[in-house]
């Protein structure tokens, strides 16, 4: 953690949500992926996990939100399968708007 409380997490094109609670994931998957794109990451991989599919539908609802992802898929075999996530983001400065 910071100074303010706040989780430190890297920013290293892969996002694992287990470690967060689900209520934060509506909020974060832009924000982590707006730091990827600031690093010049346009691959990312998110770990929603199997489950029942909650958290999965929430981060393709907001990755289809988002002007500056180019493509998504489920991740294959060694990435996580349905578990994860591959997204594909447009560069910063380019892909609509940059937030």
């Amino acid at each position: 953690m910071n100074d303010d409380g706040a989780m430190e997490y890297p920013i290293d094109g892969v996002l694992d949500l287990h470690v967060f609670p689900p209520s934060d994931v509506h909020d974060l998957v832009p924000e982590y992926l707006r730091a990827c794109r600031e690093k010049g990451i346009l691959t990312v991989r998110i770990i929603h996990g199997k489950g029942t599919g909650t958290l999965r539908r929430i981060v393709h609802s907001r990755l289809e939100s988002l002007p500056w992802v180019r493509s998504y898929h489920l991740a294959g075999h060694g990435s996580g399968t349905w578990g994860a996530t591959i997204a594909y983001l447009e560069p910063a400065g380019t892909g609509g708007n940059t937030d």
